[in-house]
Order: C-alpha cells, then structure tokens, then sequence
C-alpha cells in the first residue's frame, strides 16, 4: 500500500473524518484519537440498532473505517504529556480544533514542531487559521451558503437550497488529504514537515465547478436555475438539464461541440427506432448545430419531443442506452439505486464486515481507487472506544502497566 510506512494521528471531528480516512483507504496507521467518554459524533444519526450492544452511528462506521482507535483526555496535563510523546513518533496529525485552541493548551503546530520537524500538520476549520472568519464556527449549511455552492442550488425565483446530506466535510476532507500528501512529496525533498491550512469554504468552491470561470471567460455570473443549464446561450435561451422519467430523473442536455452533436445524433436514431421522433427532428444538421445560439423557441421545440421519449423510459433502459450509442448522460441515482448498480457490483466494489460490538455485518463502499490492478482495501471496521488503548500505550509507546493505570485513575485515557 502507498502510505504503509507512515503514521498519522487524527484528532479530528466530523470536519476532519474523511481526510484521515482517505489516508487509511491508502495504507497509513490511522490512530483516531477521542476522549476517553468517546467521541460526540458517535450519537450521530442514522443509528444502526443492533439485537445486542448499544445504538451506534453509521456517520461514524463509515467514516472511521480503516483506523484504530484511542483514548486521551487533552485537557489533562498528563494526557497532554502523552500526546507529546505520540508526536514524536508520528508522519501527520490531524485536527480540526478552533484556531489557537491547542496553542492554549501548549499542544499547536508552533509549540511542537520542535519534537518532531519532520511532522506533518493538518489543521482543518470551517474558514482557515486566518482571515476576518477564523474564529467563527461553521455547520455544512454556512459552509455551503458561504461557499457559494448554494447560490446555484434552486430554483430561479426560489430561496439557495442545500445540497442532500452534509457535503462540506467531503469536499475538505479530499483537499486536506491532498495537502497532506502534497506535504509529504515535499518532506521527501527537505527532510521537514510543514503546517497545511484548509479551509472548507474555499475547498468547497471545487462543488462549484465551471461556475467560478463564468465572469473570467463570459463577464457574467451564473444564477440559480433549477432542472435548466444556463450562461451558455448568447440568447439567454435555457436548456432544461433534468428530465422526469418512469421511475426518477435522467441528465440529459442538447450539447455542441464533436461529442454533444453526436450525443444528439445517436438520440434522435433511438427516438426514431421506436416511432418517437417526428419528421423534421430527424431532419436536423447537428453538425450546424451551436448551442449557444439557438433561441428559446428552437430549444422549446427540440424538447417536446425529446421529453416525451424520455418520460417512457426507466433510469437503467436509458443508461444502457446511453453506453450502447455513446451519448452523454447518465441516470440520477438514489442511495438505493447506487447499491444496488450492477457496474459496481460487477466489479466487486463493495466489502462486507462484521462490526465487533454488535456482531453485524454491513456492506462498506470500497477504496476510491484501483493501486496496480488492485482496489484500495477497508480492512478494519471503526474502532470501538479505546479498542487500542492497549496496543499503542504499551505494545508501542512502551507504557508500563503501573503507568497505564495511574493514567486511568488521573482520567487521561
């Protein structure tokens, strides 16, 4: 596995869970680190309600997999002490603390560089370690509206929407474990670790996509649209995006360009196969077509029908269709439709293990990425409050037993 070799320490809250999880999906010793009353987060719905054990989060399994797990208390001086000496031995640690709160404690990046130069730290927050923001907190709904991914999520004359369950923390989790990596090809160079500060609303712009170029490349901003694709037409002509269909929503849109016009093609052939496309549709020269100049009349024209065929389809009739005649768009999946997709199941995608404390087993998504012809592996289930304790005090850190126990009567792990 890629990152094999080193250590990391998460220190985390949900801001942060994904970005140590993507470094154990790639091979590290992810050490999760919570007080010794567990972490909050692992009240956080849904609950899994097993036939024996106590309810535990489904938030949580799945996005602590493929780390172990500790306690520590940071707010006792002796926990404090054993954090030190974990840094010593550590590659990364991660942590999503309000800015200058573990300098507060003598525990922040500055005042421990000095125990191990070569460390690598991740600080995570809602707006950065700097900036007229850093000290305001931030849930997935700010972060979202603050971001400006919401001011394109809606209807035209309706309020900014939210986009289905929290995104923010995937989207910073992604960036923050590439600055981690980034920090890692860096080390190798110069033998020195170095602090990385992420930031979710800048890392959700990436949520965005072309949006942000619009003023750059068009002077003009894009606006909330709903199921219509807008900015493109020089017209202000708009292309509906999303179509109804027999059992959801298919993505389908009239493209320009050598793929778009052939997308266009190869659909009115499929309309035309089941008496679905009227005379003059297939009478269209797509290889005229440009879509930033039709007006709204043409495009209103162009859809009726292409709806109507549309409507009669199911999500998976037109994406077979699709790939068999090459044309872009794809179904718009539920959760159940993406558990039960036949590609991914046909490359063996998902993992099933057993959780320890409740004895159930569960299927996982498997690794985001094929490593030499190999699928990254979710080798261990979320760890269990202090499941490591054990392990890494005395097996690694070399704690004696008289030592561990005065560090459980002092309440530090």
């Amino acid at each position: 596995m890629l990152l094999t070799p080193y250590r990391v320490l998460d220190l985390t809250g949900p801001l942060g869970f994904s970005c140590g999880k993507i470094l154990g999906d790639l091979g590290a010793d992810v050490i999760k680190v919570e007080p010794p009353t567990g972490d909050p987060s692992r009240s956080t719905p849904p609950l899994l309600r097993p036939a024996r054990g106590e309810p535990q989060s489904l938030h949580w399994l799945a996005f602590n997999a493929n780390k172990r797990g500790i306690t520590l208390d940071l707010e006792n001086p002796a926990g404090q002490n054993l954090l030190v000496r974990l840094v010593k031995g550590a590659d990364f640690l991660l942590e999503s603390f309000p800015p200058g709160s573990l300098n507060e404690r003598g525990l922040g990046y500055a005042q421990l560089k000095h125990r191990n130069p070569r460390l690598i730290w991740v600080s995570i927050t809602p707006y950065g370690q700097d900036g007229p923001y850093q000290n305001f907190s931030g849930s997935d709904l700010e972060i979202m509206a603050l971001g400006g991914a919401m001011s394109l999520a809606g209807e035209k004359d309706g309020e900014p929407m939210r986009v289905t369950v929290p995104q923010a923390p995937m989207w910073v989790g992604a960036e923050a474990a590439m600055g981690a990596l980034t920090a890692l090809a860096y080390r190798s160079l110069m033998n020195t670790g170095q602090h990385v500060d992420v930031s979710a609303q800048a890392a959700v712009m990436a949520a965005l996509a072309h949006a942000p170029a619009f003023w750059d490349l068009n002077r003009t901003n894009p606006e909330r649209a709903g199921i219509f694709l807008t900015g493109r037409s020089v017209t202000g002509a708009k292309m509906r995006m999303f179509w109804p269909c027999q059992d959801g929503w298919i993505n389908f849109c009239l493209y320009g360009g050598a793929a778009g016009r052939h997308a266009n093609r190869q659909l009115v052939a499929w309309m035309d196969e089941t008496n679905s496309a009227p005379e003059w549709l297939k009478q269209v020269n797509w290889d005229n077509f440009d879509a930033t100049a039709v007006t709204q009349d043409e495009v209103d024209a162009f859809e009726a029908p292409i709806g109507r065929f549309l409507s009669a389809l199911t999500k998976q009739e037109f994406y077979e269709g699709a790939v068999k005649r090459e044309i872009l768009g794809y179904p718009v999946h539920t959760i159940k439709d993406i558990y039960g997709d036949p590609h991914l199941a046909a490359r063996n995608f998902w993992t099933e293990m057993e959780d320890p404390s409740s004895g159930v087993r569960m299927k996982y998504p498997g690794g985001f990425a094929l490593i030499n012809n190999e699928r990254l592996r979710v080798a261990r289930p979320a760890p269990s409050v202090g499941q490591h304790n054990e392990e890494v005090y005395s097996k690694e850190l070399g704690l004696s037993a008289s030592e561990m126990q005065q560090l459980r009567a002092a309440g530090a792990v």
